[in-house]
């Protein structure tokens, strides 16, 4: 290998090396994807408030559930206590839903935090819903309330990172209890007017109890390690009954349940992922270097040659060791022809004066040599036998006719 060779080799793996380091040392970009997941340590995870509730409720009293509610409730029909489902959009099908609200009827309670949830949930507890959006909130922050005298309603907490948050337009005061609300100041005809958004419910529902959230962003990690925000989600989960079980949803949920990929660990791994890199980098230059270094050499496939000339020379040859001068003499005229019909574009059906003058002159022949020359062809063709004398000749003079042709020689 040449000297600039390997100048240019290790400057790659200089390279190569540096972008390694720089991509190992840049801080790692959070995940802002909404999972809701109970196992998900990112910001809009669960994975706090699963490890809370446990605390809270003791560990044996919480279930999870990891199918759809319709086969759990179809195979456990009397099981008493607290179902909650939390992720920003839940679509229970008609059969599924009729089970939960028959199932809360019973005396149970069914939670759910949701901001996008059933119509026929709301059309039977005749609620409605609406969105606010920031288009009056520059700095993109909420604040929430409870309304609870006991769970100190003067307190104020701050969500920031919701471009728009539900809340309920309509409800049936006389049924429904506004737990907590979304506590914003808009401007309404140029004055400022404190208005209060029902972002939680709680509402009878049979013997049993139903509490609506809007908000499912109150049970994040990145919500609850935002002190004191942990005190309003712990307002809010103070409603469920505490000496009943606590069955807790993990199939209506935006983030996997489980990891599906066989390299999830290594690619979530700092150490691991850059490992892995590294070590496809270092095939990767193996098989560019070694494989072109040991790479079998390719042979030479010579062309095949033009054995045309050959095989004609060869077949006039054995007619003229056999002594068949008539057959020569047949296809060198007929060859000939051809070659007036091809270079001089003239007819050779009547070989007449007209043809010998046009033949003449395109050939730069003389009338008297292509005369003679045509003379002999007329013989030779009349003749049952062609002597070897006469077969010479007639190669001769065709051989004579061609060297004067001027067209040819204006080619060359």
């Amino acid at each position: 290998m040449s000297k600039k060779g390997k100048i240019y080799i290790t400057l790659t793996v200089l390279a190569i090396l540096s972008i390694v380091v720089l991509e190992y040392t840049k801080p790692q970009a959070i995940n802002w994807f909404k999972s809701y997941a109970s196992h998900h340590k990112i910001p809009f995870g669960t994975f706090i408030f699963h490890e809370q509730l446990e605390r809270i409720f003791e560990e044996e009293n919480i279930e999870d559930i990891n199918i759809p509610p319709f086969q759990f409730l179809k195979e456990n029909k009397d099981f008493k206590g607290t179902y909650i489902f939390i992720n920003n959009n839940l679509t229970f099908d008609t059969d599924e839903l009729d089970l939960l609200l028959n199932w809360t009827a019973k005396g149970n309670t069914l939670f759910i935090a949701s901001d996008n949830l059933n119509s026929k949930l709301h059309d039977t507890l005749n609620i409605e819903t609406s969105i606010i959006s920031n288009f009056k909130n520059i700095e993109n922050i909420y604040q929430l309330q409870l309304k609870n005298k006991q769970l100190k309603p003067e307190k104020l907490y701050t969500f920031d990172k919701a471009q728009q948050v539900t809340y309920y337009k309509k409800y049936d005061s006389k049924k429904a209890k506004v737990i907590s609300v979304i506590d914003n100041a808009i401007q309404e005809d140029n004055k400022t007017a404190k208005l209060k958004y029902p972002n939680t419910l709680k509402q009878k529902f049979g013997k049993g109890t139903i509490i609506l959230s809007t908000f499912p962003q109150a049970f994040t990690n990145y919500f609850l390690l935002t002190d004191p925000n942990q005190n309003y989600t712990a307002g809010l989960i103070s409603y469920m009954d505490a000496s009943q079980s606590i069955y807790v949803d993990n199939y209506y949920k935006s983030g996997k349940s489980f990891y599906t990929s066989p390299l999830h660990i290594l690619l979530n791994t700092k150490e691991l992922k850059w490992a892995y890199y590294t070590m496809l980098i270092a095939v990767f230059l193996y098989v560019i270097f070694e494989g072109k270094r040991k790479q079998r050499a390719i042979p030479i496939v010579k062309p095949l040659q033009n054995q045309t000339v050959n095989f004609t020379r060869t077949i006039a040859n054995m007619y003229y060791e056999k002594g068949k001068h008539k057959d020569i003499s047949y296809h060198q005229i007929n060859h000939f022809l051809e070659y007036i019909r091809t270079q001089f574009h003239i007819h050779t059906t009547n070989l007449d004066t007209t043809f010998i003058e046009h033949v003449a002159a395109r050939s730069n022949n003389t009338i008297e040599d292509t005369k003679a020359l045509f003379q002999v062809i007329k013989e030779i063709s009349a003749k049952k036998e062609v002597t070897n004398t006469e077969l010479k000749k007639l190669n001769k003079l065709i051989a004579d006719f061609k060297s004067k042709n001027k067209w040819k020689k204006a080619k060359t």
